[in-house]
């Protein structure tokens, strides 16, 4: 949680350092009620927001909630792209989780600080209220994506009716990802929810100055030979002597993913586990760089789909890792 707080009172700004002594925080507020350790709101609240929106992933207003909601009005978005906001009264009263309560981790957070500043915490999202887990709260809690919030929106609303519905998840994720499903039933209409695990790590090497738009078609012909989808890449990786390479570098920022640099020392220390050439060896240092990049980058817990698939200079490796529950990377 990376949480900045904001506040437009002297005892609102204390309750902000109450929290602070308990978890990393940033508190914004206005100059009258500055003093060390604070960060200056600067144009009215709303050009404010808009700055510093896309810094953090939760929000936490210490305002009425009416002030809390005409500031964010003009930025809500998706409930897939909102970040987490929270409003709390200055007395410590009451935390209330105001948005994305699910995917953006309103809900949790609202929790972890209601124990912190012992404030009484108001969720309303139907699920959390009648004890049942929501679709978008399953994808949350493995690191997924959903492919369509409008079916988890309809599987979640089957929930909370009380109404049956089987959670289909193979062998924990780890040793099976099937690429069909057959259900049996004699219902008319059966909603289906499907949750996209991001833990697919991609390897990439290259020859000097290859072009980004080569590199990610090889990336893409990679995935679909695989039958992957691209949303479940979750980060690439390459040897720290391609660092400064373009095509990869504008790869990763095309699909909007990290790009994890392995250091050659550290690859040297398992590239005999990989298929060896001579030439990169000679170029780089190191016999190898997609598969051990990726393998490294991983964790190193899960297994290759594929571990070399080479394209006119380039070469791409598939690293699928294992996916638990509540997994923290």
């Amino acid at each position: 949680m990376k949480l900045a707080i904001i506040t437009v009172t002297e005892k609102g700004v204390e309750k902000a350092f109450f929290i602070k002594e308990k978890i990393e925080c940033d508190i914004f507020t206005i100059s009258k009620f500055m003093r060390e350790g604070t960060f200056l709101i600067e144009n009215g609240l709303q050009n404010f927001f808009e700055r510093i929106i896309s810094k953090y992933n939760t929000f936490l207003f210490i305002t009425a909630t009416g002030i809390a909601v005409r500031t964010i009005a003009p930025f809500i978005k998706s409930k897939d792209k909102d970040p987490a906001i929270l409003t709390m009264d200055e007395e410590g009263n009451f935390i209330i989780s105001l948005l994305s309560g699910h995917l953006g981790g309103a809900n949790e957070a609202t929790k972890i600080l209601s124990e912190i500043t012992k404030s009484i915490p108001v969720i309303s999202t139907a699920s959390d209220v009648s004890g049942k887990i929501a679709v978008d709260t399953i994808a949350m809690k493995i690191n997924g994506k959903l492919e369509s919030l409008e079916t988890a929106k309809k599987v979640t609303s089957l929930i909370v009716a009380g109404k049956e519905v089987n959670l289909k998840v193979p062998s924990n994720m780890e040793n099976e990802n099937p690429d069909g499903v057959i259900i049996i039933s004699n219902r008319k209409n059966i909603e289906i929810s499907k949750i996209i695990p991001q833990n697919i790590v991609v390897g990439i090497g290259c020859r000097k100055g290859k072009e980004k738009e080569k590199i990610i078609d090889a990336v893409k012909e990679s995935l679909d030979k695989l039958n992957i989808c691209e949303e479940s890449i979750r980060l690439f990786s390459t040897v720290d002597v391609k660092k400064d390479e373009i095509g990869i570098i504008e790869t990763a920022k095309f699909f909007d993913r990290e790009l994890r640099i392995i250091s050659c020392d550290e690859i040297k220390k398992i590239e005999d586990r990989f298929e060896k050439s001579e030439f990169v060896k000679k170029n780089i240092g190191v016999s190898s760089v997609s598969a051990p990049s990726a393998f490294i980058a991983s964790g190193r817990n899960g297994k290759f789909l594929v571990e070399k698939l080479k394209y006119d200079g380039i070469t791409i490796s598939i690293f699928e890792e294992e996916t638990k529950r509540d997994e923290k990377r």
